[in-house]
């Protein structure tokens, strides 16, 4: 297996090097390396948009835990990521963040915000917080990977570390978001592929998937007493944390800024719920399935009696998949690397623009009056990923924390001032400001009252009350200049 494995890892990290090679010939200035010069087909829009949304964690840590605790109900999630998370948000979203960005020439989120508000301390703000909290959130994606390739190839956990690393770094930094968006390609055949394998491979286990899915449903009644099992806020609060909180990450909305036009957004939304589909069904049905071959005594516990939920997918799949499948499962791992890489790459670039973009406005240099935007972004890519290593080596206390809050804190603070922003014209400076700090301050509150476990509940409460709270305050304060607001809708239908 070992062999396979590694045979696999070197085709594909030699593929994501040529094409990082290859990517930085058609990456000249900031646009054509932040947003691949805003020339994106429906295909590649709607892979890079689907690899970004699904890392490792779906498949190791979400599939596990939610199949164990949810059995079937876990299938809402996948429903919601893939009508909510990727259709709506594709047909809701990309139409007019791509014209508004455009007209306002921005190319971050937080040059969004400030362009579109008129106010130039929220750009710094906001890229405070996706510094703060998505950094760590790529460090922990970072952490997956190593303990993988340390389970699966006997490679250590350091040493694993630097090769994801040194391979991220040599597509990301040499061929930007054009690296990226083929390599997200890529892997999302690779992920599709995978997941219809896995699905397949685990249901002939058991006889068929309509047999299995019997099977699944009378072992988790069996395993699972009704009071252990999960409410319907439970599950709900999940279901819209992870669908409609994508709506307001930076590195999700990104995808929309970058497409070609607007006609390509049909044909995107259909392929990415398409994709989204495939690899939630596939990895939360999975989850549910282990109820079939563990019983409560054989699931991986730890040496206090806990349940391990990370090492149930993995123990699933190294028991199941022997022998002759030992390729099948070397598919599927590669699987798994694919999603956490595609993740984390979207992840640092959007992290580290927020320091070479939105905090860096000397991009001209007065000397020589070259453009230094491209080399800055190389080069905060690099210590970005440098960072997230130590971060993932080291797992700094306070650091673990902004881990369990990034998703909560991020799409809190700017899925109100995004979207109202997007389709309200009477939306205020003012209001934006009380959105962002709102979103973010709640979720942080929320985390330490409720406790970590309810942290799908706190993420959902903190991205619903800025939407009210900026309604409010833009009732109450000054309308925003006419003429601002005339060039964001310009083009706009229905504005």
């Amino acid at each position: 297996m070992v062999q396979i494995g590694v045979a696999f890892l070197a085709v594909f990290l030699a593929l994501m090097t040529g094409i990082g090679i290859w990517g930085m010939k058609k990456t000249k200035t900031l646009g054509d390396f932040f947003l691949g010069g805003r020339t994106l087909g429906p295909w590649v829009s709607a892979a890079a948009y689907g690899t970004s949304y699904f890392s490792a964690v779906i498949f190791i840590g979400f599939a596990g835990t939610q199949g164990w605790q949810f059995g079937l109900n876990s299938l809402w999630i996948a429903l919601g990521n893939a009508v909510i998370g990727a259709c709506l948000a594709w047909l809701v979203l990309a139409r007019r963040t791509r014209r508004m960005t455009q007209n306002l020439d921005a190319m971050t989120m937080p040059e969004f915000l400030q362009e579109r508000y008129g106010a130039k301390h929220l750009k710094p703000l906001a890229a405070a917080v996706i510094f703060f909290f998505l950094l760590p959130y790529s460090a922990s994606v970072f952490k997956g990977l190593g303990h993988l390739f340390e389970a699966v190839f006997g490679i250590p956990y350091d040493i694993a570390l630097l090769i994801m690393i040194a391979f991220t770094g040599v597509y990301l930094i040499l061929g930007g978001y054009f690296a990226i968006a083929i390599t997200d390609f890529i892997q999302g055949i690779i992920m599709f592929a995978g997941a219809a394998v896995m699905i397949a491979v685990i249901s002939g286990k058991g006889g068929g998937l309509a047999e299995m899915i019997g099977k699944a449903a009378g072992a988790y009644n069996a395993h699972i007493p009704p009071e252990a099992r999960p409410s319907v806020l439970t599950i709900a609060s999940l279901v819209f944390m992870t669908s409609f909180g994508t709506w307001g990450l930076p590195q999700m909305t990104q995808k929309f800024y970058a497409i070609k036009n607007e006609k390509v957004i049909s044909k995107a939304a259909l392929v990415t719920t398409i994709f989204a589909l495939m690899i939630g069904v596939s990895a939360y049905l999975t989850g549910a399935f282990s109820h079939v071959f563990f019983s409560s005594e054989t699931v991986p516990r730890d040496a206090a009696g806990a349940i391990l939920y990370d090492q149930i997918i993995p123990s699933l799949l190294t028991g199941q998949l022997t022998g002759n499948l030992q390729i099948l499962l070397a598919l599927i791992l590669l699987l798994v690397l694919s999603a956490s890489m595609s993740t984390l790459s979207s992840l640092v670039l959007v992290s580290s623009s927020s320091v070479a973009i939105d905090l860096y406005p000397a991009r001209i240099d007065a000397k020589t009056g070259k453009d230094r935007s491209v080399a800055m972004m190389r080069f905060l890519s690099a210590i970005f990923i440098v960072i997230s290593y130590f971060i993932s080596r080291f797992q700094i206390g306070f650091i673990v924390y902004l881990m369990s809050l990034s998703w909560g804190v991020v799409s809190g603070a700017f899925a109100a001032p995004y979207i109202l922003g997007l389709y309200s014209r009477r939306v205020t400076r003012t209001g934006a400001y009380a959105g962002l700090i709102t979103g973010s301050a709640t979720m942080i509150v929320l985390f330490f009252v409720l406790g970590s476990s309810r942290s799908p509940l706190a993420a959902s409460i903190s991205i619903i009350v800025p939407f009210i709270v900026v309604t409010l305050v833009s009732l109450f304060t000054r309308a925003p200049d006419k003429e601002l607001v005339d060039r964001a809708f310009e083009g706009v239908k229905g504005r």
